[in-house]
């Protein structure tokens, strides 16, 4: 099972470029960055933690931007989205930006996707939350046939363009795996259905997890697919932990890493190395 962190890298924090250098030095295989793109004043939408949103929420940098600098600061450190918020996004820029970073960083690019879960910042964007995943299904989609196609073409409910010209294409073939985030009823539907890998949070227990990644797998080999890799986000730093997780069939386990002052998230990198 590989080890990796992840992180509401904001403003106030540590530099980018640093963390990365910080996580491949101390033998991580990946380093994960969220997306907000902004938070809503308004508190309509209860923060899933269950308490007050924290402060980061509305102070992380953009992950494309920041992932960009963690990837030329490495060679070997994998850098993904943990996870990006494709609801909120244009599928043809944002299948640029892809395309971009795995091209920078040589293929190391882990694409983790979600519909989210503040309701407000959905609206910003002209989304309705009610068609949220069936808009993130679609957009989906839709950047595969451009990283996939030289004329890449898609007509569907919510997104709609004939063939188009994009490069560069993903260093990774057919594309950066598709890493789809969630742990409701129907994430095993849309993970089958256009996902890669799973990413789940807020995970009870490993057992409660294995019964769940054991009917993925039976669902996956129905669908005439192979083994699906599951990535748990938010993993403790419990030795004992780790192996029932690995036991269950967890092929990769993240650290959250707190978006303190830099030296504290050194510090933080350093107590968690001792389990790599």
């Amino acid at each position: 099972m590989e080890l990796g962190l992840a992180m509401l890298l904001t403003d106030y924090s540590i530099a980018p470029a640093r963390l990365g250098s910080l996580a491949e030095e101390r033998g991580f295989e990946s380093l994960f960055l969220a997306e907000h793109t902004h938070i809503p004043v308004s508190r309509e939408t209860p923060y899933p933690g269950g308490s007050e949103l924290p402060r980061e929420y509305s102070h992380t940098l953009d992950p494309f931007v920041a992932l960009t600098a963690a990837a030329t600061s490495t060679e070997r450190l994998r850098v993904g989205t943990g996870v990006c918020l494709v609801i909120e996004r244009d599928p043809i820029v944002t299948a640029k930006e892809v395309a971009t970073l795995d091209h920078i960083s040589g293929g190391r690019f882990l694409f983790g996707v979600g519909a989210g879960w503040n309701r407000e910042e959905m609206r910003n964007h002209g989304t309705d939350p009610h068609t949220r995943f069936s808009l993130m299904r679609e957009r989906v989609e839709a950047m595969k046939a451009i990283w996939t196609q030289d004329e890449a073409e898609y007509h569907g409910r919510f997104v709609d363009f004939d063939p188009i010209w994009s490069w560069p294409k993903p260093v990774q073939k057919p594309h950066p795996p598709v890493l789809v985030g969630g742990v409701g009823d129907k994430v095993l539907d849309r993970v089958v259905a256009y996902g890669d890998e799973w990413i789940p949070n807020r995970v009870k227990s490993p057992e409660e997890l294995g019964e769940r990644i054991a009917e993925l797998q039976r669902r996956a080999e129905a669908a005439g697919r192979g083994r699906i890799p599951v990535t748990v986000f938010g993993a403790k730093p419990e030795q004992r932990l780790l192996e029932r997780f690995e036991a269950e069939g967890v092929t990769r386990a993240l650290f959250y890493v707190r978006p303190e002052a830099p030296d504290e998230v050194e510090r933080q990198l350093d107590e968690l190395a001792k389990l790599v």
